[in-house]
């Protein structure tokens, strides 16, 4: 005679269990079609782009992010800066993340590739279609619907930023990184940036107004580096982590 086996019960914490009980809720007594025509939808395309991304970046190896404006063309300082900043990193044995599109992350991707490191785009849908780069390894490229998603990404995947002249996207990365250490939400690493004739006015009013004021604490400014060059860029990747790593609260 056949016992049927027990089904092992997880035992859920009292939050826990509300959690599951809230989401059970909220899909109550619906189907399939009906999930599709709602605005519930949306829920399953955030789910399935972090998949996608989660999968896609898991074994992908210590990552150095390279941020900045699309806008800028080959010609630009700061594109040939970001070219050999990528460059050296591979040299160093990282490979390169970039948003995948043109100008500064066109130059990141390009000085990996010219240095035959990993070259990773993380590219975004945009009205004016924005394209993958073509210095991206063809399995490296993601795109995504949602900003949101694409920084869970950035954060998840990166040992540090480089961060190039840009404007309102470069500055919405930075800060965003910037906040989540500030707040310990996740583990310190380093960001650099790069250009301080560009950054200055930036830090002047960061000093000037949030210090002053108390928006920040003066030991915030010192979450990041600014430098000029791209050797000192990347020097501030290794030196933080042959110091860190040592540490024993690492």
């Amino acid at each position: 005679m056949k016992t049927k086996k027990k089904t092992a019960e997880v035992s859920l914490s009292p939050e826990a269990l509300e959690e599951e009980q809230r989401i059970r809720r909220a899909f109550k007594d619906k189907d399939w079609a009906e999930i599709k025509g709602s605005n519930s939808w949306m829920i399953f395309k955030v789910m399935s782009e972090f998949v996608e991304g989660l999968e896609k970046l898991a074994k992908i190896g210590p990552c150095v992010t390279i941020f900045g404006s699309a806008r800028v063309k080959p010609s630009n300082p700061y594109y040939k800066m970001a070219d050999e900043i990528a460059y050296q990193l591979v040299q160093h044995g990282y490979g390169v993340i970039t948003g995948g599109g043109p100008g500064i992350m066109e130059a990141g991707n390009r000085g990996a590739n010219r240095a035959k490191g990993k070259s990773v785009g993380l590219n975004i849908y945009l009205p004016h279609e924005q394209k993958g780069n073509i210095y991206i390894d063809p399995d490296k490229l993601i795109t995504f619907d949602y900003f949101f998603v694409r920084k869970v990404m950035f954060m998840k995947y990166s040992q540090g930023f480089i961060v190039m002249p840009g404007g309102f996207g470069t500055l919405d990365e930075l800060t965003e990184a910037l906040t989540l250490i500030q707040t310990k939400k996740i583990g310190r690493f380093p960001i650099v940036l790069v250009g301080k004739s560009f950054w200055k006015g930036l830090l002047d009013w960061w000093k000037k107004v949030l210090v002053t004021d108390k928006m920040i604490n003066e030991e915030d400014l010192d979450l990041f580096n600014l430098v000029d060059t791209p050797e000192e860029a990347v020097r501030v990747i290794d030196d933080f982590y042959s110091k860190y790593l040592l540490s024993p609260n690492f």
